[in-house]
């Protein structure tokens, strides 16, 4: 099987691939939906179903689920869509998802109909007048559903993509080595599996995931996940390479040396765990359903601390920001949330 996505790979770009090539160039700036942002913490406002923040240079990009749109926030709060990208057809918690810049690419995971793709492009220019250059599909076939596509991409300091998909509703895959759902994948930048994966001829990193949505590297090296359960128990988990995280034989911590235990779990009420960032030696954890900010120092990854708990509503994402902040984005108005005046946002606070 890998064989075969190799060749995907090695001759495919999204437009031959059945759809998806990229609508580029530079829009008009589209103003926050209130006059100026609204409150000291507010970089940005009017966002459309937020997913991901990735920055070009110093410039914030975020990507919007379901309009498709690569959104570039100026230093004044104002939104420009420097890019659609095109192909991409989800529904429910599919769309446009995770983006990541490096090398002067931006690479994007993506719902386009029954899989979910991996596609970079470059980038041509700076700050809001960026645009994208022409696609190239690094990696198609992951299964998508209404919900679980995962859809988190994030560059390793081995310079590899890892890209975490969920199991598209369908648990079995998760245990499936042969299937790319329920996984974190590591991949090179233009999409190889790289020799040292931990099964030959496989991009799997790790499996036994029901839907990770947060990834980010401590210091040393270590990656941290977070992943949303199904009624009992969401997770923070360290992943080790060919780990198996349990799902669905477990959720939560089941004390079973097949599996490896989450370092915490939570309630889902009071979770969600979307996003995840590490700065200044703690785990930042935006969460969805819980409303709030989770923060782990990793020096006690068994201890956690709370703040904006029912402030800004759902928060979707949490990134390291210049000056020691945090760009956090809220996800009020995916259909599960009450938007507020001016939501959704791109919130600039300071690391608690």
């Amino acid at each position: 099987m890998w064989q075969r996505v190799c060749a995907l790979i090695l001759t495919c770009n999204l437009a031959s691939c059945g759809g998806g090539s990229v609508s580029v160039g530079v829009g008009a700036p589209i103003p926050p939906a209130t006059p100026t942002p609204a409150g000291p913490d507010t970089l940005a406002s009017g966002l459309k179903v937020p997913w991901s923040i990735a920055f070009h240079g110093g410039t914030p990009l975020v990507s919007e689920r379901g309009t498709a749109r690569i959104m570039a926030v100026a230093e004044n709060g104002n939104l420009t869509s420097i890019a659609t990208i095109a192909g991409v057809n989800g529904s429910g918690e599919g769309g446009l998802l995770g983006i990541a810049v490096r090398d002067g690419y931006l690479y994007a995971y993506f719902t386009a109909g029954a899989e979910n793709r991996i596609a970079r492009y470059p980038l041509i220019g700076s700050g809001t007048t960026t645009q994208l250059g022409a696609a190239q599909l690094l990696l198609g076939g992951i299964p998508s559903g209404s919900n679980h596509n995962g859809g988190r991409i994030a560059f390793g300091p081995d310079g590899m993509l890892y890209a975490a998909t969920g199991d598209a509703g369908a648990s079995s895959r998760s245990q499936d080595l042969n299937s790319l759902a329920g996984k974190i994948l590591r991949l090179t930048p233009d999409g190889r599996i790289p020799s040292d994966n931990p099964f030959a001829g496989s991009y799997v990193y790790s499996y036994g995931h029901r839907n990770v949505q947060g990834l980010a590297w401590s210091g040393d090296g270590a990656l941290y996940a977070s992943e949303f359960g199904q009624n009992t128990w969401d997770e923070l988990n360290l992943i080790k390479a060919g780990g198996n995280y349990g799902w669905p034989e477990v959720e939560g911590k089941a004390n079973n040396p097949k599996y490896i235990d989450p370092l915490q779990q939570w309630a889902t009420a009071d979770a969600s765990p979307s996003g995840m960032a590490i700065s200044g030696g703690n785990i930042y954890i935006a969460n969805l359903r819980g409303e709030r900010l989770r923060k782990v120092p990793l020096s006690a990854t068994a201890t956690a601390s709370e703040f904006h708990v029912k402030e800004y509503g759902r928060l979707r994402d949490v990134v390291a920001a210049p000056g020691g902040r945090l760009y956090v984005l809220t996800n009020n108005t995916d259909g599960r949330g009450t938007p507020r005046a001016g939501d959704d946002r791109l919130l600039n606070l300071p690391a608690p």
